[in-house]
């Protein structure tokens, strides 16, 4: 992917609206911990998604600043729910503050605290529609388990980072990049699911349910 190609390919996504320009904007005051901001294009699939499936249901594992929350959110009916889990106060501060302002912070539940245990809380019955983890690498697979069963047939699993700058093609991926080549490996092996892993972004593997 050059960079002339890269731009091609945001320009066919088209403009972020006013509420998620502004966020963008925010977000980038926080320096650094913004690269962790998912692409604008990617959010716009993250939406298409939702309505192609006809997802009521979504729960997100890893909010920071909203931006993906903020993306299912205005995808869903007025009915829908995104259940959004995160440890950071201060981050999801500014998502809220985001979510208010696009007027969709009635279909976002955010759940403060570890992701494993607000996930093993949910309901036993398979009843969500669209799954998005973006948390912590060497969390994946756990999150993964306790979601597939939680997952109606059909419903989609997406997981963000599944190419991590490609190091997790590497031939002796390190860290992180390890983490997530053991979770892709996991993932194909998988025989509750059929998946892909799409080369948007840094990687996003998408996964549906048998």
């Amino acid at each position: 992917m050059t960079p002339q190609i890269y731009r091609y390919v945001r320009e066919q996504a088209g403009q972020p609206n006013a509420a998620q320009e502004k966020l963008i904007a925010r977000t980038l005051e926080l320096g650094d911990s913004a690269e962790m901001q998912i692409p604008h294009e990617q959010a716009v699939l993250l939406s298409l998604l939702v309505k192609l499936t006809g997802a009521q249901t979504v729960v997100e594992v890893g909010t920071y600043t909203g931006y993906s929350t903020l993306a299912f959110a205005q995808a869903l009916p007025p009915h829908g729910k995104v259940i959004t889990c995160d440890v950071s106060a201060e981050w999801t501060a500014i998502a809220e503050e985001a979510w208010q302002a696009a007027g969709v912070r009635d279909r976002i539940d955010l759940r403060l605290g570890a992701a494993a245990q607000t996930l093993a809380e949910l309901p036993d019955e398979p009843v969500i529609d669209l799954v998005f983890i973006d948390a912590d690498k060497v969390g994946y697979a756990h999150y993964w388990d306790l979601l597939v069963p939680r997952v109606r047939q059909g419903g989609l699993l997406l997981a963000d980072n599944t190419l991590y700058y490609g190091e997790a093609a590497s031939e002796q991926p390190e860290g992180n990049a390890a983490a997530i080549d053991a979770f892709n490996t996991f993932v194909l092996n998988d025989s509750r699911v059929e998946s892909v892993l799409v080369p948007i972004a840094d990687g996003l593997t998408m996964a549906r349910k048998k």
